[in-house]
């Protein structure tokens, strides 16, 4: 699929980090965005900058993400592309201290990462079935959905992170699978270590060092290179019911 036949798009977490240079991309290449996130004035701000559109979502209500929607589609049209990013890394030993893993917490990183990203498939699924096909191989439109290298090698205090992520990674074939015969490809992007609003927060030395566990390149991955990525998944029609990692060949050791 060209992004000339996607005409509008949704991207959760799209305020900052990851989602922001994928709108920025996307809008580049002429796709109307509709940025659903919770911090309003960062994403009225880029909103306003790539022509799109602010949603205040909450990804884990489902009326929130009702009325996202339907605000998106009012201004742009029906969407042919989700992207979801809304995510948070928590982080917890199963034990520690004599008390057990916060389940509030273990619970919180399901909601959003895995059960968020889900309901923001399910919506746009069901918009995108009903769009007529477009182009050579008959495509309704495209979702891409975030997990994280650490869906395969979680390290110490990851519990809750790591098992959302693998749910996305666990849910990317049977769901391609449901939406086949709709013409609806989806795909999962497992990140390594990337300049997200996260890891930005930490000292340079403490990032330096980070990007040096990447065998190549070593140095933290940059959200355009997501973006890049999330390009090349709309325009490779064989591109489907995978998870791709992008990573730079890393894998996590223990902590």
């Amino acid at each position: 699929m060209r992004l000339d036949e996607i005409k509008a798009a949704v991207v959760t977490g799209g305020a900052s980090g990851l989602g922001e240079a994928t709108a920025r991309m996307l809008a580049a290449g002429g796709v109307k965005v509709a940025l659903f996130d919770l911090d309003q004035a960062k994403g009225e701000a880029l909103a306003a900058e790539i022509g799109g559109i602010f949603c205040a979502v909450d990804v884990t209500d489902e009326a929130s993400m009702v009325a996202g929607f339907a605000a998106a589609r009012a201004a742009h049209g029906p969407e042919r592309l989700l992207v979801a990013c809304a995510g948070i890394a928590p982080g917890a030993k199963t034990t520690a201290k004599g008390a057990p893993h916060p389940m509030g917490l273990f619970e919180k990183a399901i909601a959003i990462n895995l059960t968020g990203a889900f309901r923001a498939m399910a919506h746009a699924a069901t918009g995108m079935a009903a769009l007529d096909p477009v182009g050579e191989n008959a495509e309704r439109g495209v979702m891409i959905a975030t997990a994280s290298v650490a869906a395969f090698d979680g390290q110490i205090g990851q519990a809750a992170y790591s098992a959302s992520k693998a749910g996305l990674v666990g849910l990317t074939l049977p769901v391609a699978r449901d939406l086949a015969p709709l013409g609806i490809r989806v795909m999962t992007i497992a990140p390594g270590l990337f300049e997200t609003p996260m890891l930005k927060g930490l000292p340079q030395e403490v990032q330096d060092s980070l990007g040096r566990q990447t065998p190549f390149p070593s140095r933290l991955g940059r959200p355009s290179e997501y973006a890049a990525m999330v390009r090349s998944i709309i325009e490779n029609p064989m591109l489907n019911g995978e998870t791709i990692r992008l990573d730079g060949a890393i894998r996590l050791a223990p902590r």
